[in-house]
């Protein structure tokens, strides 16, 4: 059994290592007007994407996964990912800044992650109204969190290109 969850955690901690680079290609050298480029209101913009995947780095996944793996009683810090947007400004940001500084962020997340010498991913937190939450929930949920922003970040220059060259691209393929 520790041999099997040592294995999952390395290569989770080499997938979190690896999307740094897939976000920094995806995202490196995105003009401005894609940058700010929505498919429809209330639908997030890639310097929102961006800004959002920064913030969660530092504020969520690290922070919860370090705080249940030290000491799973601890209160973990209240976070607002859809209300940060507002409230910490997202819109009025340089882009290639943001990304730059989650780049940093995901570095030293990984950079931490390789340093933890058999740690307890059984470790649960119990939260009053989300119930029981592992280690071992936030660390994998952190890769899944990563592809699903993936995904996103994808399906948004997808639908940009439709709407700037007005192009049908059923030909590509359907898109699923």
């Amino acid at each position: 059994m520790i041999t099997h969850s040592f294995h999952h955690a390395l290569r989770i901690i080499e997938e979190l290592d690896r999307n740094g680079q897939v976000f920094k290609t995806l995202l490196d050298g995105i003009p401005h007007e894609m940058q700010t480029w929505r498919p429809s209101p209330g639908k997030w913009n890639l310097l929102e994407i961006i800004n959002h995947l920064r913030d969660e780095e530092k504020e969520d996944f690290r922070i919860r996964v370090k705080m249940v793996l030290v000491d799973p009683s601890q209160d973990l810090p209240p976070i607002d990912p859809v209300g940060w947007v507002k409230s910490r400004h997202y819109a009025d940001q340089e882009f290639h800044q943001v990304l730059e500084q989650f780049l940093t962020e995901r570095k030293r997340s990984v950079d931490w992650l390789q340093t933890l010498q058999d740690p307890p991913w059984h470790h649960e937190h119990h939260h009053p109204s989300a119930g029981i939450r592992s280690a071992r929930l936030f660390f994998t949920n952190w890769l899944a969190h990563d592809y699903l922003h993936i995904r996103q970040i994808t399906r948004l220059k997808y639908d940009f290109l439709h709407a700037m060259t007005g192009v049908e691209l059923d030909y590509a393929g359907k898109w699923i």
